[in-house]
């Protein structure tokens, strides 16, 4: 399987990143499009990952936010192939590159067990965003 890591800004990838997302936020998970796409994006770092040259998985990090990440997605046919993993060790080495002692975002509850095997931890009570129960997780870096 050929697979593709680009590491990016939103603007240079905006389609492929913006198809990924909408398949998976939007269509899948029903976050209202206004919510999903915001100024953060031309300001972040995005990984956008390939498979046989098809956009698959994305995610950012927002280093003027302490390493916020965000918008992790996969489609749902691809899941449970690694590529989630694949995002978070881009965007964690990009906080490294910046030198930052940690990364954090606000997870989904469903998603909560696969953060947790990347060794992230739970920081926060749960809260509502875009309709989905969330709760922080972060991970020290350093």
């Amino acid at each position: 399987m050929s697979t593709e890591i680009i590491l990016t800004h939103y603007q240079d990838h905006l389609d492929e990143i913006a198809q990924v997302r909408h398949k998976v936020f939007i269509q899948e998970q029903k976050v209202p499009k206004e919510l999903e796409w915001d100024e953060r994006d031309a300001l972040c770092q995005h990984v956008l990952i390939r498979q046989h040259g098809q956009p698959v998985a994305t995610g950012r990090i927002d280093l003027e936010k302490g390493g916020k990440v965000g918008r992790v997605a996969v489609l749902a046919n691809e899941r449970s192939h690694g590529l989630g993993r694949q995002v978070m060790r881009a965007l964690e080495q990009v906080a490294k590159d910046a030198k930052l002692e940690k990364v954090w975002f606000h997870a989904q509850n469903s998603a909560i067990g696969f953060y947790q095997k990347l060794d992230y931890l739970i920081v926060s009570d749960e809260f509502m965003e875009a309709g989905i129960l969330h709760c922080t997780m972060e991970k020290f870096i350093r």
